[in-house]
């Protein structure tokens, strides 16, 4: 069982576990609490897991500039946490190596990108060496 609130109009604006105050109570598989879950409310909505991709980008692209103005250095982040960095660098770098080029090279803006030291852990090498891919 699942508590919704609902806004004026008698849109779910959010579900609960827990009863609160002014919810209703509906079945987990109720279509509207499947379609508020799934980010389906209606024409133009976007989900919570599209706002979050979203923010995640944000905040990815903020941790970039933190570091590459020396703000903020890889290492001071949790092992956990540089390895996801790391992941998603990874990955979206393979997305970008099969995306559309409209830029030749040397022209255009160029993505902020993350270098990772492959001995993340180590404090003490808090650059990555010579012969490490230039991504930063």
């Amino acid at each position: 069982m699942h508590y919704v609130v609902r806004d004026p109009q008698g849109a779910i604006v959010s579900v609960h576990r827990d009863q609160v105050a002014d919810s209703e109570a509906l079945p987990a598989n109720h279509p509207e609490v499947q379609a508020f879950i799934q980010g389906e409310q209606g024409e133009g909505a976007l989900s919570f897991a599209r706002m979050d991709a979203g923010l995640v980008r944000v905040l990815e692209d903020l941790i970039d500039v933190l570091i590459r103005r020396g703000v903020l250095r890889i290492t001071d982040l949790p092992t956990e946490a540089q390895a996801k960095l790391f992941d998603r660098k990874h990955f979206r770098s393979g997305l970008q190596a099969h995306a559309l080029s409209l830029y030749e090279e040397g022209e255009g803006a160029s993505l902020p990108t993350l270098a990772v030291h492959p001995n993340v852990g180590n404090p003490e090498d808090q650059l990555p060496p010579k012969d490490w891919p230039d991504l930063l």
